[in-house]
């Protein structure tokens, strides 16, 4: 059996998964200075502005009238209701437990693209996606199961499986229009999509009425986390295109372990002996799905 994955694809879904623990860190330093409706717009303007350049001077592919309806609502799934939802999460849950939750993405995906008839499961990786879970279980469980919550618990962790339910949709639906149009060409019209959406949930939370009060801390981590976002999102569909959804989703296992590691850079919080072990079993899970039968 051979991998359903060009090696390319494998990097930018790992440069993905690295990403997403970073915005994690990063949106932490701004989730309380604005909302997460606010934030979520915010973060991808940045975003935009950063692939604009970069499309403009490539050479553009027409989109189909039939495509575009499709496209716009994946990207107002991914980047507004996703982020929207993972971010109120954070403002009432901890960050470790709502990282525990999204760790769900892969194994949602993995039934769904089953489900759908998308790709075939065979037990290697079926047990390399449940491996990889349990490394993040290992890694995030005492801190996301002992930590105090604030506000409503209950809906923080309902957002939190959301969000994660709507990254496995968009994962397995993208991938014909990845496939029909230039990657890049799809990630900006997706996220100036996603940005038209987010300027309501903004406007909804006053964010047009004054000028945002961030903190220069607050602001380097909007601009951090817009322009990574560009970046990864590039690099996430380029990774549907080119790998099976489950393949592609697995390395968002990285994200909470990053995460775990930029907190205790960032934020001097210390490791422990299960982040490693946690991030020991990520690694053997990752293993065990992309060897060869």
């Amino acid at each position: 059996m051979t991998i359903d994955a060009r090696p390319s694809a494998l990097l930018a879904a790992a440069g993905t998964g690295i990403q997403v623990g970073a915005a994690m860190v990063a949106t932490r330093f701004a989730v309380d200075q604005a909302g997460p409706g606010s934030l979520a717009f915010l973060r991808y303007v940045v975003g935009v502005l950063c692939l604009l350049p970069f499309v403009l001077a490539m050479k553009r592919q027409p989109f189909a009238t039939r495509d575009l309806a499709p496209m716009a609502a994946l990207g107002i799934v991914q980047f507004g209701v996703l982020i929207a939802l993972l971010n109120y999460a954070l403002q009432h849950i901890p960050s470790a437990r709502a990282a525990l939750i999204f760790a769900t993405f892969p194994l949602q995906t993995m039934l769904l693209s089953a489900l759908i008839g998308r790709e075939r499961l065979g037990a290697a990786r079926v047990a390399g996606v449940a491996l990889s879970f349990a490394g993040v279980a290992v890694a995030l469980a005492g801190d996301a199961f002992g930590a105090e919550t604030r506000g409503s618990h209950w809906l923080g962790t309902l957002a939190a499986f959301g969000s994660a339910s709507c990254g496995a949709a968009c994962s397995v639906l993208y991938r014909p229009y990845v496939a029909r149009y230039p990657t890049l060409q799809v990630s900006a019209f997706a996220m100036f999509a996603a940005v038209l959406f987010l300027a309501l949930l903004a406007a909804n939370e006053g964010f047009f009425l004054a000028t945002p009060r961030f903190t220069t801390s607050g602001w380097i981590a909007v601009l951090f986390i817009g322009f990574s976002s560009g970046i990864g999102y590039f690099l996430w569909l380029y990774a549907l295109g080119n790998a099976a959804p489950t393949l592609a989703t697995m390395f968002m296992s990285l994200s909470p372990v990053t995460a775990a590691i930029g907190g205790a850079l960032m934020l001097g919080e210390p490791v422990s002996m299960a982040a490693v072990a946690g991030l020991l079993c990520v690694i053997a899970g990752l293993w065990l799905a992309l060897r060869p039968g």
